[in-house]
């Protein structure tokens, strides 16, 4: 199966050549020609399997070219890091209410989900498509997928990483990770600025002809960790299906039940995952889009004119703090027809103006089944302080700026899922305060760790609680001009 781009360019041959390259010459992102159905039978016989044989099934639908056997040893290895390898476990708040939790890998962000399979990915795809450069991974990061790329990918044959965050933009604790990280092949720089700049930044290089052609004489070739690349994308399918079959194998729902997903999301990766889902043969209902104060999203799907010229805001959901969604591209591509010359206009109004606006019919087609709505900072806090009073339940802002979308809508006609991105720990500073009512103490957050703990009666993740006697290996922070010259740096080019 071909993978096309959303901008109408050369298609790749494969999803093994699409993965491989990560962004599509002409600047689009990779789709595969058509989607795959899951036939209801295979659907409700995956309701009986574990998350690896689930996985299997879906990737194996969406990436035929990789043969079966390779595959399943792939997400094998990728799935023995998480607790009894189960990569999404479904939480029961209440009759209405699920959470699907993905923070349960080594970087306790659901990053880990695709992150931690992604490397066997690229390894198979190098190998169909008959690559033997080595591979530079460029990612930015607004604060969880650096740090599980970098996990995912250290120490990797044939691959190097190099990741950028917004030096500012993150948590105290994202921000350690990213420093500490270890491995011979990864480095890590600050940003002056925020997301979008890095992202931008990171775009810049991948269509700059000088640095490919530097590339090309040193036999690199580069690749994304963004949600950009489909190999990041296609692993968050599964954890749809998996949500839905937990919810049949405990007689929660039918065999045949639509389901509503709530999915908090800054780049529209997450929440497109859901719709490829459906696409595939999901019975899904709704997918509500939840945004924070940055709601560039919302202001989208009620006003017709995606706008990104507009005030940043620094939020206690940081992974959200973005302007330009990368990943509704490819919505865009779906709504439109698949006509890519109509997706290549609104990008270039986007990078030359600050905006877009699709014609109507477009903004009916991208509206058909989903919903979306924001929550300011005093709403995301009254929310974590409300599942924690109803059910015990410690949710991080991201998460609750979510809960905070599904509990100001009262027509909840169906059983609904709220997708749960990240730990808690990873956000003390403003968790605790909205459980307490009290500022946080003195500027220690391993002192906050415990006092999360014995508040809560939830362990601190070992993977965070590690982090204070780490050595911080990485602490440059760079102009975003100067991010083309820090990638000539780090292979040792300058």
């Amino acid at each position: 199966m071909q993978f096309l781009s959303t901008r109408g360019g050369q298609p790749a041959p494969s999803a093994a050549h699409a993965i491989a390259r990560g962004l599509a010459p002409d600047g689009g992102l990779y789709v595969p020609e058509t989607f795959p159905r899951i036939s209801r039978e295979t659907r409700l016989k995956m309701a009986g399997e574990n998350y690896a044989r689930r996985a299997l099934t879906v990737l194996s639908a969406l990436m035929e070219t990789f043969p079966e056997k390779d595959l399943r040893e792939a997400v094998d290895a990728a799935y023995a890091s998480f607790p009894e390898g189960n990569a999404a476990p479904l939480v029961r708040l209440d009759d209405e209410l699920s959470v699907l939790e993905l923070w349960h890998g080594p970087t306790c962000a659901f990053k880990d989900v695709a992150l931690q399979l992604l490397p066997h990915l690229l390894r198979l795809s190098k190998r169909e498509a008959g690559i033997r450069e080595e591979t530079l991974i460029l990612t930015a990061t607004s604060g969880d997928t650096g740090k599980a790329a970098l996990e995912g990918f250290r120490d990797a044959e044939g691959v190097r990483i190099l990741v950028y965050y917004p030096a500012e933009g993150v948590s105290f604790l994202q921000k350690l990770q990213m420093m500490t990280q270890e491995g011979e092949n990864v480095g890590v720089f600050g940003v002056e600025g925020v997301f979008d700049d890095a992202q931008t930044g990171v775009k810049r290089i991948f269509s700059d002809p000088d640095t490919a052609e530097r590339l090309k004489k040193e036999e690199i070739s580069l690749s994304s960790a963004n949600s950009i690349n489909f190999g990041r994308l296609a692993p968050q399918v599964v954890y749809y299906f998996s949500a839905w079959c937990d919810l049949y194998s405990r007689g929660e729902i039918g065999p045949d039940e639509t389901i509503d997903f709530v999915v908090p999301t800054g780049n529209f990766g997450d929440i497109l995952a859901g719709e490829y889902a459906r696409r595939m043969g999901l019975p899904v209902g709704r997918l509500v889009c939840a945004s924070n104060r940055n709601n560039v999203l919302t202001d989208f799907f009620r006003t017709g004119t995606y706008q990104a010229v507009r005030p940043f805001y620094t939020t206690s959901s940081p992974s959200m703090d973005i302007l330009v969604s990368s990943n509704l591209e490819r919505l865009l591509f779906e709504a439109a027809g698949r006509d890519g010359n109509r997706v290549a206009s609104w990008m270039k109004s986007l990078s030359e103006h600050g905006s877009y606006t699709p014609e109507p019919d477009v903004m009916q087609a991208l509206r058909c089944g989903l919903a979306a709505d924001w929550a300011g900072e005093e709403e995301t806090r009254e929310a974590i302080r409300d599942a924690f009073v109803r059910a015990h339940y410690v949710m991080d802002p991201h998460t609750a700026v979510g809960y905070s979308v599904f509990r100001k809508d009262r027509t909840h006609a169906r059983r609904t899922v709220l997708v749960s991105t990240a730990s808690p720990y990873k956000f003390l500073s403003d968790v605790l305060p909205a459980l307490t009512g009290k500022a946080v103490e003195g500027d220690d957050p391993f002192v906050w760790m415990k006092e999360l703990e014995t508040l809560s009666g939830l362990a601190a993740p070992a993977s965070l609680a590690e982090l204070a006697g780490k050595e911080r290996r990485f602490t440059e922070v760079i102009r975003k001009e100067d991010m083309k010259n820090s990638v000539f740096g780090f292979l040792g080019l300058s």
